[in-house]
C-alpha cells in the first residue's frame, strides 16, 4: 500500500523536481556554449587578425562553423535521445535557441544589405538567448553574461566594421564560455 503524501511533503518533492529540471536543462546547455562560445571566438579573432595583416579571404575561417554544426547536431540529437522526461523548461529553451539561430541566420543572409555590421546584431540575438536561459534557470551569473553581449553590440556599433569581429571575439569569451565553464562546473558538483 501506498503511503499517503502530507501537503510538506508533497511540496518537497515538487520542489525537488523543479530543482531536478531546472539543474539537468542548465547542465545540458554548457556543451553547445562552449562549442560555439570556442568556435565563434576563434573565427572572430582569425578574421579580425587575417585582416589587419592584409589576407585576401579573411572570411575563410569562418568555415569551421560547418563542422561545429554537425557536432552541434548530433549533440543535441544524442541529449534529446538520453532525456528520461521532456520538461516545459526544456521546450522553451529549446525554442528560444532556436528563434536565435534562425535569427542569426537570416541576419547573415543579409550581411551585405547591413553593410557588414552583422556581428552587433549577432551580439544582441546571443544576448537574448543567454539573458533567456539565465532568467530561466536562475542563474545570475549566465543572465548577466547575456548583459555583456548586449554591452559588446552598442560598443561594436560604435566601431569599424572590422574592429567590430575583435569585440565580438571578447564577447563571446565573456557571453559564452564564462557561463558555458559556469555551468559544467556547478552541474557536475551537483550530479
Amino acid at each position: 500500500m501506498e503511503k499517503e503524501l502530507s501537503s510538506k511533503e508533497s511540496l518537497e518533492l515538487i520542489t525537488q523536481m523543479i530543482s531536478k529540471a531546472k539543474r539537468e536543462a542548465a547542465g545540458d546547455g554548457s556543451f553547445q556554449l562552449l562549442l560555439w562560445g570556442w568556435v565563434v571566438a576563434i573565427c572572430n579573432f582569425g578574421h579580425y587578425t587575417l585582416e589587419k595583416i592584409g589576407y585576401e579571404t579573411p572570411h575563410i575561417v569562418w568555415l569551421l562553423t560547418i563542422p561545429a554544426t554537425g557536432v552541434s547536431i548530433w549533440d543535441s540529437i544524442r541529449k534529446r535521445n538520453r532525456a528520461r522526461v521532456k520538461t516545459h523548461l526544456d521546450d522553451m529553451l529549446g525554442g528560444i535557441w532556436i528563434s536565435v539561430f534562425v535569427g542569426m541566420l537570416i541576419t547573415l543572409s543579409f550581411m551585405s544589405t547591413l553593410s557588414f555590421q552583422q556581428n552587433p546584431i549577432i551580439l544582441i540575438l546571443a544576448g537574448i538567448g543567454v539573458i533567456s536561459t539565465g532568467i530561466l534557470v536562475r542563474v545570475n551569473v549566465i543572465r548577466n553574461c547575456g548583459i555583456l553581449l548586449m554591452a559588446g553590440a552598442v560598443i561594436a556599433f560604435l566601431l569599424p566594421v572590422n574592429d567590430q569581429y575583435l569585440i565580438a571575439g571578447i564577447a563571446m569569451i565573456l557571453g559564452y564560455l564564462v557561463p558555458g565553464y559556469y555551468l559544467k562546473t556547478t552541474y557536475r558538483e551537483r550530479v
